[in-house]
């Protein structure tokens, strides 16, 4: 089994599920007293985020490098980000260690076709759902149709992310604005649904929505699972 190299707190919230569905995964998969062989280096968010917002990405990308050496040297034998928006940075995980990344995009792209989707709508913070570094990756790299909310629903999403999720505050007002707003992505076109922030699945589930949901915590830590386990092409790490 290879061993994971897990950089999270970005929030908190999200890598605990990161940490449940990988050995969860393991125990499904190999049975008895199973675990994952892992490693977890957890950021301090309320940095982060005040970085992100300031547009401090270059500080930010430092912090993600560091953390990935410091997996490397832990004995990681590849990177999982438990996050979306902060793939932004992925290249700077990439040019300071020698051990690739599961990015969480082309773990996302390889679910969503495989169930012959080709318009789909995307959730998440405003850096990932208007920037390239993931709108971008899903169109130019796999040819998918990527159908964004309106710029005051994703103000809404951005906002409950923020101030309520990444809190761990899961709100039924909020889950109810959620579904409008895919209600609305349906209507546009999209034929499935990615969860692209690592805390949506907090509030949102497959039972919630008409369309195809994807969750991106589930659908990552499952690929990483897979590749640690020599299930998965390792193609698929960059």
């Amino acid at each position: 089994m290879k061993t994971i190299g897990l950089i999270g707190g970005m929030s908190w919230e999200s890598s605990l599920e990161y940490y449940r569905l990988i050995n969860q995964s393991v125990k499904n998969l190999l049975g008895g007293l199973h675990s994952a062989q892992c490693l977890m280096y957890s950021v301090d968010f309320a940095e982060v985020e005040v970085l992100q917002h300031a547009g401090e990405w270059e500080k930010a990308g430092q912090m993600m490098a560091e953390a990935a050496i410091r997996l490397e040297l832990g004995g990681a034998d590849f990177i999982v980000i438990c996050t979306n928006t902060m793939h932004k940075l992925a290249s700077y995980i990439q040019e300071a260690v020698d051990i690739p990344l599961l990015h969480i995009t082309d773990a996302t792209a390889a679910a969503v076709l495989a169930d012959g989707i080709k318009r789909i709508g995307l959730l998440g913070t405003r850096f990932t759902m208007e920037e390239d570094f993931y709108r971008g990756r899903l169109e130019e790299k796999y040819g998918l149709e990527v159908i964004i909310p309106s710029d005051e629903d994703r103000n809404i999403i951005h906002q409950v992310i923020y101030d309520e999720l990444c809190l761990g505050q899961v709100k039924e007002s909020s889950g109810k604005e959620f579904q409008r707003i895919i209600r609305g992505l349906e209507t546009a076109g999209a034929q499935g649904v990615i969860l692209g922030c690592t805390e949506i699945g907090l509030l949102i589930k497959q039972k919630d929505s008409s369309l195809p949901v994807y969750d991106t915590t589930v659908i990552h830590a499952e690929a990483a699972v897979r590749v640690a386990l020599g299930l998965m092409d390792e193609s698929i790490l960059s």
